[in-house]
């Protein structure tokens, strides 16, 4: 048995119409889909960056403190230096029987 015209008609059809419908998007389409998307991750990127920025100046800050305090410990070493040799010499000056001077 031979196939017939009419019984191939309806599958010639529907060959035509997959390969019809089923082609490559269109390149607006595509960008009308990405849009949204592309959106999205400019806004991201901007929120970044300024975070970023925000992350390096607090960093900057962080250190300047930092070195800062270690000034002011050292000043400190230095005064409290200083304290120990006057109450050493109120002291001797206590045993020694003499009054220290204003």
């Amino acid at each position: 048995m031979r196939p017939s015209l009419t019984n191939l008609a309806p599958a010639f059809v529907v060959l035509v119409a997959a390969t019809a419908l089923g082609g490559c998007a269109t390149k607006s389409y595509v960008r009308e889909q990405i849009a949204p998307v592309s959106q999205r991750v400019d806004a991201i990127e901007t929120r970044l960056q300024a975070t970023d920025g925000t992350a390096k100046q607090a960093l900057a800050e962080a250190q300047a403190a930092s070195a800062q305090a270690q000034q002011n410990g050292q000043r400190l070493e230095q005064v409290s230096g200083r304290m120990d040799g006057v109450e050493q010499r109120l002291q001797e000056q206590e045993r020694r029987g003499k009054r220290p001077r204003h």
